[in-house]
């Protein structure tokens, strides 16, 4: 996917007084320097001759201009999903079908996405900068209220949640599971980039909206399909479509946990700390303060992306891509930490063995490991064929392939025994593929109790802790 690509993805139904116009608008429109375009229509079930206009334009631009269609009108939100799975740019816009907004602004909305500063960029009817047609006082009522609402849930503060412009990484829509066909996409992927903790930047645009009787669709039964999207995705967990990021964005519900987990590994973490498979930095930020060098690490560039927001002014703190396997990845570090932690991650390579021999090429003489692993292939389920497990480990298994590895291994420590029922309900009996947002809230609430009794309880844990050291 070309770095330098800009996918323009317009919905199209029934404008065939306005496609052409915008098409050739959209394909003139000035660009930042270095980034090309490409257009992907979605012709949702148009029966007044769109689609032939759009034909005229691939015909004259082939491979600038695509056609995609669907048989029947499925709605805005469903011609978007379309147009996303077949968006080649790293980056997305979207364009309605008609003249309210102006593509000459394309330069504005893309300017905090070029920069890395944002995943996802609003393009404001409100904001005072731009003109604006002014126009219905009540439909514009109804739009600040629908706003507010949806930022109550999303916990943004957003001024135009409706827009028709916004631009985003495209990565980040590719992989946010869409559900809504109509103009509930609009709350819905806002609801989803505030839950994710995605960084959203507003821009002003100029508005030349249209009456109804020019062919404005949106209409007061759309609003109630909004507020009824909006209660429906309120306490979604529902943001990823890959089970294992699924799991960490669960995680991510239970700092409880994440603390505990932290406390129980804390007394061996010293001053210059590799951190493997960081994810979202649900762990990193319990232990970043107070260290002279973290280096966060993971294999997936969204990840990536998340920690350097999530923790961009913390001076101490660096992010790399970096996987367990590769020995070329670690030679940043070689020797230079004197602490290497990896939790949940040597499950997940077929070569674990080439993955210890690169954490104890990463430690200076007397640094520790620490690694977590999940206990007992007794209860290898589901959930652990969806987030990519080769194994699970016993602790006899773990202390000799660190020992392997040239560690001398301290302790294996047994951790989280209280959740090993429910790992084994959910992935041996109920074939689940995911640990639940709401499920870890309820979890989280009682992470007090858990730690008093975790200790006491008779059946094997759901993880253990290696704790090794570098001779």
């Amino acid at each position: 996917m070309p770095a330098s690509l800009l996918s323009i993805l317009i919905p199209l139904f029934n404008e065939e007084e306005y496609i052409g116009p915008i098409l050739s608008r959209a394909l003139t429109a000035p660009l930042p320097d270095g980034v090309e375009r490409e257009i992907v229509v979605v012709d949702d079930g148009s029966s007044d001759g769109s689609d032939r206009i759009v034909e005229e334009f691939v015909r004259r631009n082939p491979g600038v201009v695509r056609l995609l269609r669907h048989q029947q009108n499925r709605g805005k939100g469903a011609a978007i999903r379309t147009a996303v799975a077949e968006a080649r740019g790293e980056f997305c816009l979207i364009q309605d079908a008609d003249l309210e907004y102006d593509p000459r602004e394309y330069k504005h909305l893309l300017k905090p996405l070029l920069e890395g500063d944002a995943d996802a960029v609003y393009g404001s009817r409100f904001m005072i900068v731009a003109e604006r047609r002014v126009m219905y006082y009540w439909h514009s009522l109804a739009n600040r209220f629908m706003t507010e609402v949806c930022n109550l849930v999303a916990d943004l503060n957003l001024t135009d949640m409706g827009t028709g412009y916004k631009a985003f990484r495209t990565a980040v829509l590719a992989e946010t599971p869409l559900r809504s066909d109509g103009f509930g996409f609009e709350p819905e992927i806002t609801i989803k980039l505030g839950r994710r903790g995605a960084r959203v930047y507003e821009v002003p645009v100029s508005y030349h909206g249209r009456t109804y009787e020019d062919g404005k669709k949106i209409r007061a039964r759309d609003a109630w399909v909004i507020l009824w999207t909006i209660v429906r995705f309120s306490l979604t967990g529902d943001l990823y479509k890959d089970p294992g990021a699924r799991t960490l964005h669960a995680l991510s519900a239970a700092p409880r946990f994440n603390r505990w987990m932290a406390d129980t590994i804390r007394p061996h973490v010293r001053d210059r700390v590799l951190e493997l498979g960081a994810g979202i930095g649900n762990l990193t930020r319990a232990l970043v303060r107070g260290r002279k060098r973290y280096a966060a690490t993971d294999i997936n560039p969204e990840h990536l992306a998340r920690l350097q927001s999530r923790f961009v002014h913390r001076m101490n703190l660096e992010s790399h891509f970096c996987d367990l396997t590769r020995a070329e990845d670690f030679e940043p570090f070689l020797g230079a930490m004197d602490t290497v932690i990896c939790l949940n991650v040597l499950e997940h390579v077929e070569d674990d063995h080439a993955g210890l021999a690169n954490i104890f090429s990463a430690l200076d003489h007397g640094g520790r490991a620490i690694v977590l692993v999940p206990e007992g292939q007794s209860v290898f389920g589901t959930i652990d064929e969806a987030l990519g497990h080769f194994r699970r480990y016993s602790e006899a298994e773990l202390k000799t392939k660190m020992e392997q590895a040239g560690f001398e291994v301290e302790q294996i420590v047994r951790f989280n025994r209280v959740s090993r029922p429910a790992w084994f309900v959910s992935g041996r009996i109920l074939k689940r593929r995911s640990l639940e947002w709401n499920q870890m809230r309820l979890y989280d609430r009682f992470v007090w109790l858990w730690r008093k009794i975790d200790g006491f309880l008779p059946w094997r844990p759901t993880s253990i802790i290696g704790i090794a050291r570098k001779p």
